[in-house]
């Protein structure tokens, strides 16, 4: 993987950049969809390609291990074949699932025993472990594996648990730089900053991450309760320290303020699972503000979706139409709502990137933000 820095915004840390891998290239700063069970729900690979323009997509270790299982993956020739997106991917480790798996895990120094939420099975994960199975699942970028803290946790837990996640770390890499990727093409690793809400605890982390010298690096264990200020201010923190020459993902963000503002703090990559969760639910992002489409006053609005955003989706089909499909429980809304709010989203970071260039993000992103979290 190659990364080129090629803007800096005057007034911020916000940058564009490149980011090469043997799948294609990816603009940054970018947003990318969250495919869990190696789909995006509700939406075609096509669909990813041609309307929203995704450039990268996200899939689960622990999801994609549990179901269809490594021998389905493998056999395949990895998840590009499986799912046919022939663009980047990048694998989350497990992490946040063994965070998110609190009663049925057991943590350990030498990895993590959890029963599957499917049939309760047991299993394992190792660091190394998670090294394998990432390898066999063949995202072009692959995240170690690490210990997801609750964002209000003590600070001894969270020293403590930062303390495991860095010795999980350099095993992490140990593993990933003696074993080769196997479908031919070639396969990053990124170190994932901890700490919680505490600054000494940030800065040991990032500079443990940095020390680590990977080609990029992420910021987890953020956006999972505490405010966002508190989130802006930790970011801040690690952005200072992780290398420029290098992408930094902050994982699991978030809503289109949440990006943002994110952006100008210097961070290059994000997932959420708001865009296509919340459209599920008839909630739509907008250029112009956030709808509710199962709001009566959408009934008879026979105007387009977004018709200042683009794409076949957002300006062919009308909001009235869309209300009625939400109601009625047809499954073509949750589509045409999931495949809206991502095209949304991608425009964002597309249009972010484009007035960094500009030199002119920090005066368009107070504007945008007013403007993109109205309620309409």
């Amino acid at each position: 993987m190659k990364f080129t820095l090629q803007h800096q915004d005057p007034q911020s840390k916000a940058r564009a950049g490149e980011i090469i891998t043997d799948h294609g290239a990816i603009e940054t700063p970018i947003f990318m969809p969250v495919g869990t069970l190696g789909s995006v729900k509700a939406v075609h690979a096509r669909e990813l390609r041609d309307d929203i323009r995704a450039q990268i997509i996200l899939g689960n270790t622990y999801h994609l291990y549990l179901r269809p299982g490594l021998e389905v993956l493998e056999k395949m020739g990895g998840l590009h074949r499986f799912n046919t997106w022939q663009a980047p991917i990048l694998t989350d480790s497990g992490g946040y699932q063994v965070y998110s798996l609190s009663g049925i895990r057991k943590i350990k120094e030498e990895g993590v025993t959890f029963q599957s939420h499917i049939d309760g099975s047991r299993h394992t994960f190792t660091p190394e472990r998670v090294m394998d199975i990432q390898r066999i699942i063949g995202a072009d970028i692959i995240m170690a594996f690490d210990e997801c803290p609750p964002s209000m946790s003590e600070y001894a837990y969270l020293k403590k648990s930062m303390d495991m996640t860095h010795r999980w770390l350099q095993r992490c890499i140990a593993r990933f730089d003696s074993t080769e990727p196997k479908y031919g093409y070639a396969q990053t690793l990124f170190p994932i900053v901890q700490g919680g809400t505490f600054k000494d605890l940030r800065i040991q982390s990032a500079e443990f991450v940095r020390d680590a010298g990977r080609e990029g690096n992420a910021i987890g264990g953020l956006a999972v309760g505490e405010p966002a200020e508190v989130m802006y201010e930790m970011t801040d923190i690690v952005t200072d320290i992780l290398p420029q020459d290098k992408p930094r993902y902050l994982m699991g963000v978030g809503t289109p303020a949440n990006i943002l503002e994110a952006i100008a703090l210097g961070v290059d990559m994000f997932d959420c699972v708001m865009p296509t969760r919340n459209a599920r639910n008839g909630m739509l992002f907008t250029t112009q503000g956030i709808i509710n489409i199962k709001n009566k006053k959408w009934e008879a609005e026979y105007s387009p979706i977004d018709p200042d955003l683009g794409g076949y989706v957002s300006t062919s089909y009308s909001k009235a139409y869309l209300r009625h499909l939400v109601h009625a429980n047809e499954m073509l809304g949750a589509m045409i709502a999931s495949v809206h709010n991502l095209t949304f989203y991608l425009w964002l970071v597309k249009e972010a990137r484009q007035q960094i260039i500009l030199g002119n993000y920090s005066l368009w992103k107070n504007k945008m933000i007013e403007q993109v979290m109205r309620r309409l």
